[in-house]
């Protein structure tokens, strides 16, 4: 907003008139409206009492604390990149400093400038003899501008902002910077614990490094686990069994992936076989996961894939009353009334059963 729009803005939400303004600044009611219309431009001895008579800063008055849209910045990018196809590095680089001067404190347009401008120089451009001066003067500044947009209050910004910032000081080998830069993202969070990991990596900290990426690929497999099941639940409840059955397979897949066990490659099938009344199919899962039960902790406990975590190994009592349970639920009569008679059931049930009995006879023992 230039001057004569925030002079109207402000002028109205304090309910005056150009005649009232101009009474108190001891100027014409026209004088007011050529300011208003960007026709004139009030005397640098007036903005002390204009901003007082509207309750407002000079910063504001001035337009220092203006924002552009988004729709605004990103025109402003598109042009930013057009010239970088057509003009030397040098003259956009004195373009995007003007936007920044003329939009001081838009941090949005700020981080994006200097973000445009340092993946273009350090993609494009080489730091030999010759230019060494140059490229020191633009790192200079787009580091001080990636400062200035980590002081915005918004949140989105200065994460991002802060995200150049550990790429920049990366690059420069500058790890100790860098680090600094990491308690702008989610200790938990993906994004910090890669981070955190290539300081690891970085830094000869190899066990450290290895154990947080072992750490993101276990808890990932939990969060794309949960997804692939949420889209098979909604498509069945679509009735696309189609559809359901490849959420299915990528769920199996996953597990097979990421070294999970035989329990969870066969048990995310079971819902599917049970709404399609698969016989056969369902005693192949339900066999698999009775006979795989105890090594669901051990399939990945002793995957090379997580070597340097560790996992509590649960005792024989917890796999015990997982099979009881199990067993319980393959015994409802209604959900599984389909596999009544079916003699290969009835024998894995029976098979089970006993091993629950033995296993209780020895423990009262």
């Amino acid at each position: 907003m230039k001057i004569g729009e925030i002079i109207r803005k402000y002028r109205k939400e304090r309910n005056l008139t150009q005649e009232e303004v101009a009474g108190r600044l001891g100027v014409t009611a026209p004088a007011v409206n050529k300011w208003e219309k960007g026709v004139s431009m009030p005397d640098i001895t007036l903005l002390a009492p204009i901003a007082r008579l509207l309750n407002i800063t000079l910063e504001t008055l001035l337009s220092f604390q203006e924002d552009l849209t988004a729709e605004e910045i990103g025109e402003i990018i598109k042009e930013l990149d057009q010239k970088m196809e057509t003009e030397p590095f040098d003259k956009v680089f004195q373009y995007g400093r003007g936007l920044i001067c003329k939009y001081p404190n838009c941090c949005q347009l700020i981080w994006q400038i200097a973000a445009v401008l340092d993946a273009e120089y350090m993609l494009n451009h080489t730091e030999d003899s010759q230019n060494i001066e140059n490229a020191q003067t633009y790192h200079m500044q787009i580091e001080k501008w990636y400062l200035q947009a980590l002081e915005s209050k918004d949140e989105k910004i200065r994460k991002n902002a802060a995200g150049c910032l550990f790429q920049y000081y990366l690059r420069k080998e500058e790890y100790e910077k860098a680090e600094q830069y990491i308690s702008f993202f989610p200790a938990e969070s993906t994004d910090g614990k890669q981070k955190q990991a290539l300081i690891y990596s970085k830094t000869n900290r190899k066990e450290k490094a290895c154990k947080i990426y072992e750490e993101i690929l276990f808890s990932e497999y939990q969060v794309i686990n949960m997804t692939l099941y949420n889209l098979f639940v909604l498509s069945m409840e679509e009735q696309d069994m189609q559809r359901a059955r490849m959420w299915v397979e990528k769920e199996s897949s996953l597990a097979r992936l990421f070294d999970m066990g035989v329990y969870r490659e066969e048990s995310c099938r079971l819902e599917l076989a049970m709404k399609e009344q698969s016989r056969e199919e369902t005693c192949d899962i339900v066999k698999k996961m009775l006979d795989s039960l105890e090594q669901m902790v051990r399939a990945f406990a002793d995957s090379p894939m997580y070597r340097h975590l560790s996992f509590s190994d649960p005792q024989p009592e917890f796999y015990e009353k997982l099979r009881k349970n199990l067993l319980e639920n393959l015994q409802d009569k209604e959900a599984f009334r389909y596999m009544k008679g079916y003699v290969p059931w009835e024998e894995i049930l029976d098979v089970n059963e006993k091993k629950c009995y033995v296993k209780l006879e020895q423990q009262k023992r």
